[in-house]
């Protein structure tokens, strides 16, 4: 969330000023991920460009902007040569306001002829966005005005501009609705957020063709950033939740289950709602962990005895209920869920609890909690860290992915040895080749895996479908299963195809499933493959960073050879004469 230099800044002036100063600039997160953004405008936008630069550094993102020029839209995408094109971005932004395509639009039109006409336009021009770039593209939708000459039957006649404004808004929605590359930024919703009357200032708007508040453009940086974040893949993927004070009212170990606040009752009911938003977000693959000092059987009473606790145990993938120190509790949460701590997202009602963990564990993004529960839920539905460009089956099934994991631990401490336990599993995997069912889940795995990643190559959905389709590339998954439950698709790998060489572009795999030889299956069928069209070699990469270390040696002990080396770059190579074994206790199946 916002840092202090950032949490400073409260006017579009105050940014403007500091993009303009190198010293603020300096004091900005330098760790952060670096994207190409256009913004194409109807209307007149100046400070858009400074602000999200700021803002967005804040966030993780290093925002490099280009602004098109005022209400050149149409000719900037039209134009195979205009700067749009060469900036390159990876993401654009297509603003165009209401006002810009309404004609006259007090007067009376045929609903059907006007609303075809401008989505028609709209159209077009999404479709050359998507012929000449790779970017992700986000179009605004159009503000139903408020000003109807028709007042009180705005909503009653068929051809009034509200309703055909609603209409085209719809059209958009359909038409991009399966279109993985487009979205519709609800740009409508956004002004009654704000307040359509303070958005707009009629003076300026005569003047200077300013449409929106220019005081408004940190609200409209922030709806950006919510595109941005996934885009960059900097989405978290665990929320640890304290309990007194954050899933219910009250001290349940003082309380008691009667006299702890939830459910719908004045006092209970921001409790109850937001049980009902966090098990929505876990729905869409968001991790649930608990971190809480109390007695283990108090909670689990509220969990089994309350009519109102829709949160139970089997939603969580892990728990520390105890009377540890929070630090420990949440190293331990990470350890046992296997993912870093800048994957965490935490909530305490405690401020001094959140200072303990904000200072011991910077890496956690420990949510700043109002005092009043009633605004609990609006605080978590602000932040902009869950937010996902896709939900894919996977995301659905991985709360119920870390509970299993849980069993095979448990199963894994009664085995007498590690062969034991890994014929025990009935381990089986599902390779197959790039499609258009699985591409949107490999792109989601390629932007966010950090660790056994042997290059940590980043690839937009757009690239990787580009690359599947092409006869140079071969893009596999692999899905793995075993007695406990599916683990759905975990693994990628990029293989660059030449006659007589084949190159590994990137390698991954999610760390949940590793330590089980799924990853040298993996390898195995690439070398088995390489060999039926006679490649006498395959090599790979290994490109260090600060958290891949876990798939260093992976190369080395599976038999390739070190062609060359760096500080930060490793070649490797596998001579196909040579024999590489499948490990016997893991069975293929065919897709």
């Amino acid at each position: 969330m916002p840092k202090k230099e950032v949490a400073e800044l409260n006017t579009t002036a105050d940014y403007i000023r500091a993009y303009k100063n190198k010293a603020v600039l300096s004091s900005l997160p330098n760790n952060v991920k670096k994207l190409r953004v256009a913004i194409l405008a109807s209307s007149t936008i100046n400070g858009l460009k400074e602000v999200l630069s700021i803002k967005s550094r804040d966030f993780g993102i290093d925002a490099d902007v280009y602004v098109g020029e005022y209400n050149q839209y149409t000719r900037e995408i039209l134009d195979d040569k205009s700067e749009l094109y060469t900036h390159k971005s990876d993401v654009i932004f297509l603003f165009i306001d209401t006002r810009a395509i309404k004609d006259s639009f007090f007067l009376n039109k045929k609903e059907d002829s006007w609303v075809n006409e401008k989505f028609a336009e709209i159209k077009s021009l999404i479709e050359k966005l998507e012929e000449k770039t790779s970017a992700t593209i986000i179009i605004h939708n159009f503000e139903r005005l408020t000003n109807s000459p028709l007042g009180i039957l705005a909503n009653k006649e068929k051809n009034s501009f509200t309703e055909m404004v609603g209409e085209l808004n719809r059209k958009l929605v359909k038409e991009t609705m399966d279109n993985r590359r487009v979205f519709i930024f609800d740009y409508d919703n956004f002004l009654a957020k704000v307040g359509k009357e303070k958005a707009f200032d009629p003076k300026f708007y005569y003047l200077a063709d300013i449409k929106l508040n220019l005081e408004l453009l940190p609200e409209l940086a922030e709806a950006y950033i919510k595109y941005l974040i996934p885009i960059a893949g900097l989405t978290k993927k665990c929320l640890v939740l304290d309990l007194d004070g954050i899933l219910w009212g009250g001290i349940i170990g003082e309380d008691g289950l009667s006299g702890i606040k939830l459910g719908p009752t004045p006092e209970g009911r921001p409790f109850w709602e937001l049980q009902q938003y966090i098990l929505a977000l876990r729905e869409q693959g968001v991790i649930l962990a608990i971190n809480s000092k109390n007695n283990l059987a108090d909670v689990q009473s509220v969990f089994k005895k309350h009519p109102y606790c829709l949160l139970k145990d089997e939603h969580f993938a892990a728990l520390e209920i105890n009377w540890n120190d929070k630090i420990a509790n949440m190293k331990k949460l990470a350890a046992d869920l296997n993912i870093g701590l800048d994957s965490f997202v935490f909530l305490d009602d405690d401020k001094t609890n959140r200072m303990i963990v904000r200072e011991a564990l910077p890496e956690v993004l420990t949510l700043e909690m109002p005092d009043d529960p009633a605004l609990y839920l609006r605080t978590l539905s602000n932040l902009p860290f869950f937010n996902k460009l896709k939900i894919t089956e996977e995301d659905r099934k991985r709360g119920d992915q870390y509970r299993e994991e849980k069993k095979r631990t448990e199963f894994k401490s009664v085995a007498t040895n590690m062969d034991e336990y890994l014929k025990g599993l009935d381990i089986k995997v599902e390779i197959k080749k790039a499609d258009k069912f699985t591409i949107p889940r490999i792109a989601q795995l390629i932007s966010k895996t950090n660790q056994f990643n042997t290059t940590t190559k980043r690839y937009s959905e757009t690239e990787v479908a580009k690359m599947a389709n092409s006869k140079d590339y071969l893009i596999i998954s692999i899905k793995a299963e075993d007695r406990f439950g599916d683990s759905g698709i975990t693994g990628v790998a990029i293989i660059k195809m030449g006659s007589i060489n084949w190159h590994i572009d990137s390698y991954l795999l999610s760390c949940r499933i590793l330590g089980k030889e799924i990853e040298t299956t993996f390898l195995w069928y690439i070398l088995e493959e390489a060999k039926k069209v006679k490649v006498t070699d395959v090599t790979a990469d290994f490109i260090k960073t600060a958290k891949n270390v876990v798939s260093a040696p992976f190369f080395k002990k599976s038999g390739f050879e070190l062609l060359n080396s760096s500080d930060v770059k490793e070649t490797w190579k596998f001579d196909l004469k040579k024999k590489f074994t499948k490990p016997a206790f893991i069975k293929i199946v065919k897709a």
